[in-house]
């Protein structure tokens, strides 16, 4: 039912697009007959409406993975640098969390580690159809340019912070995750919280010995809940840590790819001396900064889901030349 029920929603999207396309060239042809120009304005916001949202419909219509439809968890990490890279990770935070409330997608913060002036590092699962497959062109390195608020000099400063997307695997995904290949351990959740936390080892720590990933969570009461939630993105890691090997194996013979690594810069952020957001993977970059980081990324999830559609293959030719 659930596949059913998606599927017409699809079905729907694209029906609706043909019928509306259909009436504006029919408003187009009488606006024409008439010599009516009162109408030219109608007639191109309507349009742009409409390719926006063929652009949207393509852009899933790409998504073929086997884990594209799935929920996401989204984690973010501050690179090095101190203050102004937990004050970069927190603005990330800020711009993913808008993005997720223009899709009304819902979310819970499964760990949160905060640190003076914005956070450590976070991690949050991301529920709604295809959130892995929308997200997981931001998986790599993201790269700020700016004055540093924190310079009593007011120089520029470059900062990082790394962004994994991982899918929420249900049963039709299986990974195989042996029990002596894992080691948990529990502890006392740290935090504010009072009576919620710090009285019990609520806290759960789980090493997966063979590839030596490390998952904790403590954001629930319950020991339990956390474990369970722990194991998920566990499974989570090791599903995309499986299929990097064979996507590996399978690029042995085409051309060289990069990959998303903590050198490996994804995007870049230039907010002084001019203002600019480029991806260095597609080349597509927009001047107005201050909507991307109020949530609008879409335009950059759709380029990208299009260059790979295209084949296209990650380059490091330019990824200084703007900056």
């Amino acid at each position: 039912m659930s596949e059913l029920k998606m599927l017409k929603s699809r079905l729907d999207t694209w029906q609706n697009l043909k019928k509306d396309i259909e009436d504006l060239e029919e408003v187009f042809k009488m606006a024409l007959d008439e010599a009516d120009g009162s109408l030219e304005s109608d007639i191109v916001a309507a349009l742009i409406e409409i390719r926006a949202r063929f652009d949207a419909s393509v852009t899933l219509e790409l998504m073929t993975g086997e884990a594209d439809k799935a929920s996401a968890f989204l984690t973010i990490h501050a690179g090095s640098g101190g203050t102004e890279a937990c004050d970069w990770a927190g603005m990330l935070f800020r711009m993913y969390m808008r993005w997720i409330e223009r899709r009304a997608f819902k979310y819970e913060v499964i760990d949160l580690l905060e640190a003076e002036g914005g956070i450590k590092s976070v991690t949050l699962q991301i529920d709604g159809l295809f959130a892995y497959g929308l997200l997981r062109g931001e998986s790599g390195v993201h790269r700020l340019v700016r004055i540093s608020p924190f310079d009593a000099n007011a120089r520029r400063h470059t900062s990082f912070a790394s962004v994994a997307i991982l899918p929420v695997l249900d049963d039709t995904i299986e990974v195989i995750i042996k029990p002596e290949d894992i080691r948990i351990d529990t502890y006392r959740a740290g935090g504010a919280g009072g009576q919620k936390v710090n009285k019990t080892d609520s806290a759960v720590r789980i090493t997966h010995l063979p590839t030596n990933i490390v998952v904790t969570c403590q954001n629930e009461r319950s020991q339990h809940k956390n474990k369970d939630l722990a194991m998920s993105v566990l499974k989570s890691r090791l599903y995309t840590v499986y299929r990097e090997e064979k996507d590996r194996e399978n690029a042995r013979f085409q051309a060289e790819k990069k990959e998303n690594t903590w050198g490996s810069q994804i995007r870049s952020y230039v907010f002084q001396p001019y203002t600019m957001v480029k991806d260095h993977r597609t080349k597509f970059l927009v001047n107005n900064i201050q909507p991307v980081m109020d949530g609008d990324i879409d335009p950059f999830i759709q380029s990208y889901q299009h260059f790979l559609w295209k084949g296209g293959t990650i380059s490091s030719d330019d990824e200084e030349e703007e900056l």
